[in-house]
């Protein structure tokens, strides 16, 4: 295999399996794509510590990481212990100054220790805890992309995601967010590319925007 081609680790959404990426497309004879997928975490384990579990996945150097949601805060976490050629963040968040006041509000009150425990014994919830208000889609979204329902899993994970405390967007970062993603309104601050149009879910619904325009980014190519 060429030293040319370029390593792209893929991190899906929270309880998410690699799935969602199903239909990312890169060229074969450029990018190579791997699949991370949620290690369950050690007790009281730091969001760093798990960052650099994760890092430990990562088979190549120089390599380009690609989260969403709370995969978009987990690569942002890994990119602190490795060396990048690209970092994307996708329907996610660069600092907790972007999260919308009902996050804000639960992580003031501390309401998200309440959360777990009833989003593990109702698919409904946790599906539209993690893909946002689509009624009609979410629990079909569950049954297909959703794989970790691990209690300790999700009971740190929404921790981290509502107690995340990083004050300043990360200046090699890539975010692409959709006008209406529900689960984090769009409120980017820095730069961002907006995809019109474009949900909580617009790596699933929006492949074809991905597929056309990852690639331009990688290599610093101009969007259409």
């Amino acid at each position: 295999m060429s030293q040319d081609i370029i390593h792209v680790y893929f991190v899906p959404g929270m309880a998410a399996s690699p799935l969602i990426f199903e239909n990312i497309k890169l060229p074969k004879d450029q990018f190579k794509m791997h699949m991370l997928e949620w290690l369950i975490p050690a007790k009281n384990e730091s969001i760093t510590q798990y960052a650099k579990r994760m890092v430990e996945l990562i088979e190549h150097d120089n390599v380009v990481l690609v989260g969403v949601s709370f995969g978009g805060i987990m690569v942002q976490e890994m990119s602190k212990h490795i060396k990048l050629k690209k970092l994307i963040v996708v329907s996610s968040v660069k600092t907790k100054h972007e999260f919308s006041k009902r996050m804000k509000l639960a992580r003031m009150t501390k309401a998200y220790k309440i959360m777990p425990t009833s989003l593990v014994n109702n698919i409904d919830a946790l599906a539209k805890y993690t893909f946002g208000n689509t009624i009609k889609k979410r629990v079909a979204l569950y049954r297909k992309y959703l794989s970790v329902t691990n209690k300790q899993y999700l009971d740190w994970a929404i921790k981290q995601v509502i107690c995340w405390d990083q004050e300043k967007p990360l200046p090699e970062a890539i975010h692409i967010h959709g006008e209406k993603d529900a689960v984090f309104p769009h409120r980017c601050l820095g730069e961002c590319i907006t995809v019109k149009g474009g949900t909580h879910i617009m790596i699933i619904d929006r492949y074809k925007w991905f597929n056309k325009n990852l690639p331009k980014l990688i290599l610093d190519e101009e969007l259409a």
